[in-house]
């Protein structure tokens, strides 16, 4: 297999990416997480928007659409107050809504490379009960730097890494 491709997505390949999201809650949820990405989260219209800023971007192997993410240079208000400290107050990137068909092995360690590698800083956040995102962001030696609140007060474990 050839080293897999990492670009922008595009608007004729929004019901590919919602696959991919589809076949993301299925995994969560046999792995034991049936609280994250619910209620149609992460919805038609937020990819679509991602897509249409250009920081939604896909992942090919061999031709095919195998992974998704939402990756932008740019501070995230959510990250602004944390129970915690972050590794450094540098601009950072941000990855986020990351999800695979699980057809290619590593692609979410691939997708997560590739994002660091275009600042350098990059900050993640993921639920508790996803154990699969945190054990590979540890994996990565990702830092935990504590806790986050989304926008509606839910708890998300934050992560950094810089070079």
């Amino acid at each position: 297999m050839e080293t897999p491709l990492i670009r922008p997505a595009r608007p004729d390949e929004l019901p590919r990416l919602m696959e991919l999201y589809d076949a993301a809650r299925r995994f969560m949820r046999s792995r034991g997480n049936a609280v994250q990405w619910v209620g149609g989260y992460p919805s038609r219209e937020l990819i679509a928007a991602g897509i249409d800023s250009g920081e939604q971007y896909v992942c090919e192997a061999d031709g095919h659409i195998v992974a998704t993410f939402w990756f932008a240079v740019a501070p995230e208000p959510t990250y602004a107050e944390i129970d915690g400290a972050w590794l450094d107050d540098a601009p950072y990137g941000v990855v986020h809504r990351l999800a695979s068909d699980g057809s290619v092995r590593g692609v979410g360690a691939h997708c997560l490379d590739w994002s660091l590698a275009q600042c350098g800083n990059i900050r993640v956040d993921t639920h508790s009960d996803n154990h699969v995102m945190q054990a590979l962001l540890d994996r990565l030696g990702f830092t935990r730097c504590g806790v986050i609140y989304l926008g509606d007060g839910t708890p998300r474990d934050a992560f950094h890494k810089k070079y």
